[in-house]
């Protein structure tokens, strides 16, 4: 499992995560991400301060929100939600995945 610090960057209107230790510093969350950011996040006070969201290739909870893979593009992956929501996630995603995993599992919790 993994855990990311996502916080809104008000510079670039979106929102963005560090990960100093692979050398990512404000990473922008782009193409439909995040719209399911903003309605993974509805119910956590303050999260555009920044929140703890978790992911995996296999189940967290049994309330994870699901992201299904759909198809190879510029490098990274377009993912489905279950409410049919697309999102494309960059190459970054290799830094935590040695592979585009088919499902990818996802929760979310207040700092």
């Amino acid at each position: 499992m993994n855990t990311i610090i996502p916080y809104w960057d008000n510079d670039s209107g979106t929102w963005v995560f560090d990960e100093p230790n692979v050398g990512l510093i404000k990473e922008p969350f782009v193409l439909g991400i995040p719209e399911m950011i903003e309605e993974l996040v509805k119910d956590i006070p303050d999260a555009k301060d920044g929140f703890k969201l978790s992911f995996s290739s296999s189940s967290i909870s049994d309330r994870d929100y699901v992201l299904s893979k759909l198809q190879a593009d510029m490098g990274g992956w377009w993912y489905q939600d279950k409410a049919g929501r697309k999102g494309w996630l960059c190459p970054a995603m290799f830094l935590f995945f040695t592979e585009a995993p088919e499902l990818i599992h996802v929760k979310v919790d207040t700092l």
